[in-house]
């Protein structure tokens, strides 16, 4: 059993971009490592750093084909309009870009990594995995590579047969359901916006899949009532050997790309309601598109899984680290209030729980 969390993580993140105008501009994983440390909460000692995956690790899920594509498409920086018709390589929302192979190809290896470390047991973070969308032929929805599907196979090879996937990313995980649906040894939850992209995912449930669209405002206390009457007793009923949960930080208030209200209270009381559920837990990163939001949130994630209190202010060299992140592009990067620079914890946003969330838990309930 491994008694101290371990934390996966790379210095490519550090210096890759998906180009200047999209969402993952901004430096996410590696403001989480750098708050972590600053905090005082990542020794040396359970910091791992991420292997790269090889393209023969990936034909477990990915044809080869699209890795073949997907490592010319970097070695050439260049996709001519059959490969990003078929792969998806080359679009808007996944471009062409100097780490288009390696960034992805190392958050798959720290997935796949995850799977061996957990073997006997344990808690493991892997900030920089959540990318849940691809297929195995395609690239969608920013990512190129599917690591929850590569870890949860890497799980299964390391004595894990029975694994819940969770996922409180705003986006429904299409390339995951597709991937699981209907394996009886996958338990996959899903919480996600209700119409938003990819617009999969509805209402619905059988004894190993569970879809949860949310509509738009959902606040804490609605959250907290899904957690009580949806996660944390499917877990329990499933019993399974290893959890994966993907903790993308889409779902607050300030993420740009969604339209919910949480505070990153929700996803922390997420967190802790997991912990010893199963031997094995893996926590993802995901979607999460304003710098201080996601690294606040994803930096308080590891300190859930460590037990660590979470100070009311944070100064000094935790206070730099945010001071010196940057949102170009968009409005609320303009004037940042100060509590984004000075603490962790989101105010609380407690709100009514409407009849909306009601109905839809009780559907799930029939």
């Amino acid at each position: 059993m491994l008694h101290r969390p371990l934390f996966i993580g790379s210095e490519i993140y550090r210096g890759s971009s998906y180009g200047a105008w999209h969402p993952l501009r901004v430096p996410r994983v590696s403001t989480v490592i750098d708050l972590s440390r600053a905090m005082g909460w990542l020794p040396s000692e359970v910091y791992v750093p991420s292997p790269r995956a090889k393209p023969n690790a990936l034909t477990i899920w990915h044809t080869p084909d699209y890795l073949s594509a997907l490592h010319a498409a970097e070695a050439a920086q260049y996709v001519s309009d059959d490969v990003r018709q078929r792969h998806g390589l080359g679009s808007s929302n996944n471009p062409v870009f100097p780490e288009m192979y390696r960034r992805p190809a190392t958050a798959a290896g720290g997935s796949l990594l995850a799977g061996e470390l957990l073997r006997d047991g344990g808690i493991v973070y892997h900030p920089a995995g959540g990318t849940h969308h691809a297929m195995p032929d395609r690239a969608g929805g920013f990512c190129y590579l599917n690591d929850p599907v590569l870890a949860i196979l890497s799980l299964r090879r390391n004595g894990a047969d029975r694994i819940a996937y969770v996922d409180i990313d705003a986006h429904h995980p299409d390339g995951v359901e597709v991937a699981f649906a209907d394996d009886p040894d996958v338990m996959m939850i899903s919480v996600h916006e209700d119409g938003l992209w990819p617009r999969t995912g509805p209402l619905g449930t059988t004894d190993t899949l569970v879809n949860l669209p949310v509509p738009r405002g959902l606040n804490d206390d609605e959250m907290a009532l899904i957690r009580d009457q949806v996660i944390l007793p499917r877990i329990a009923d499933f019993k399974p050997d290893a959890i994966v949960l993907q903790c993308g930080a889409d779902g607050v208030e300030e993420d740009p790309q969604a339209h919910l209200s949480l505070s990153n209270n929700a996803h922390w009381a997420v967190v802790r309601g997991l912990i010893g559920m199963a031997p094995r837990l893996l926590v993802l990163g995901g979607g999460g598109y304003n710098p201080w939001s996601v690294g606040r949130l994803w930096t308080g994630v590891w300190a859930t899984l460590n037990g660590y209190d979470v100070p009311g202010r944070i100064e000094g060299a935790g206070e730099d680290v945010l001071r010196a992140l940057r949102f170009d592009g968009n409005r609320r990067g303009k004037n940042p209030p100060d509590h984004w620079f000075t603490t962790l914890q989101d105010t609380p946003r407690n709100g009514p729980i409407r009849d909306e969330i009601l109905e839809r838990i009780l559907h799930l309930a029939r």
